[in-house]
């Protein structure tokens, strides 16, 4: 589990890069690098990490569910994900 400190930086990192989407895809049509430059620097998406949205596991998520390989092991043998099931041959 993540510490609350580096699950917070993330929503914030989250909401900023929302936050100037509009003006970096203006700024970027419009070939202006340094008015991209000035803006902050986690307005980024590139700076954005996947992490689970339960614990905040940066490791082994999985994009389809947005949860982490350990917690989707864990939901899915209680049957709290819909549609999958353990397989056994």
């Amino acid at each position: 589990m993540a510490k609350e400190s580096i699950k917070a930086r993330a929503r914030k990192r989250v909401a900023l890069v929302a936050r100037y989407a509009d003006k970096r895809k203006a700024l970027k049509a419009a070939g202006d690098y340094a008015g991209l430059d000035k803006l902050p620097r986690n307005a980024s998406p590139v700076r954005l990490h996947n992490r689970d949205m339960i614990d905040g596991r940066p490791r082994g998520y999985m994009r389809k569910f947005g949860i982490s390989r350990v917690r989707f092991r864990e939901m899915a043998l209680a049957g709290k994900i819909p549609g999958v099931t353990k397989s056994s041959w």
